[in-house]
């Protein structure tokens, strides 16, 4: 019974590892089309939130059929409990990262906004503390979900500097504000997923602790 109930957890971490890359790639199809004006790449994040969704609703079924017929242990039940959290924050990215493209798909951006450095490297930041919350996840490392806590204070920090930049360039330039809304507005967005990667972390650290900062 133990070796099935084991299986059945490897297929929870290689769902949420697959669950995670969707959440990856629809934030990187998402500033692809803002970096390149490729409305492509738009609607492919759109389709990858689609597939989030079905993703976390087969975690769900799987994460239910564990605490019903397997009755797991005080560790392991903390471990598919967080689970159950941590899709709802993936979910969420999903999101985040269509709504994005949704608004790429109806606005105009200028050279300017598209090559703020800020911006990109908010993108990035926000990308890697998805990718390192799950990596924490499946190896159940403390020290990398810890670390991503920590990382959030570096896309807070970007948010701050480009919402700097965008006052700059309506004081330069007036007649961009509904440009610099809409740059404003995908930071916002960017700033959220790395607020639903630092949940996934303070769950990942439950799983791992039993303690859980509220």
């Amino acid at each position: 019974m133990r070796t099935r109930f084991d299986m059945e957890l490897d297929n929870l971490n290689s769902d949420m590892i697959a669950m995670g890359a969707l959440c990856e790639n629809a934030i990187s199809e998402a500033m692809k089309s803002l970096f390149t004006a490729d409305k492509t790449a738009a609607q492919h994040t759109i389709e990858e939130d689609r597939e989030i969704d079905r993703k976390e609703k087969d975690i769900e079924a799987l994460c239910l059929r564990l605490l019903l017929q397997q009755q797991p242990v005080a560790r392991d039940l903390r471990v598919i409990s967080s689970a159950l959290k941590m899709i709802t924050d993936m979910e969420r990215i999903g999101d985040q990262a269509a709504d994005i493209a949704e608004l790429i798909r109806h606005m105009h951006l200028t050279p300017v906004s598209r090559q703020n450095k800020h911006l990109s490297k908010m993108a990035d930041a926000a990308k890697k503390m998805v990718t390192e919350s799950i990596d924490a996840f499946v190896k159940k490392d403390a020290a990398l979900a810890t670390k991503v806590l920590a990382d959030d204070d570096l896309v807070d920090s970007l948010f701050l500097k480009l919402r700097h930049d965008i006052i700059e360039m309506i004081a330069a330039d007036p007649g961009c504000g509904e440009e610099a809304v809409d740059v404003l507005m995908i930071a916002k967005y960017l700033e959220r997923i790395g607020d639903h990667a630092t949940n996934i972390a303070e769950w990942v650290l439950f799983s791992i602790t039993g303690t859980h900062e509220l």
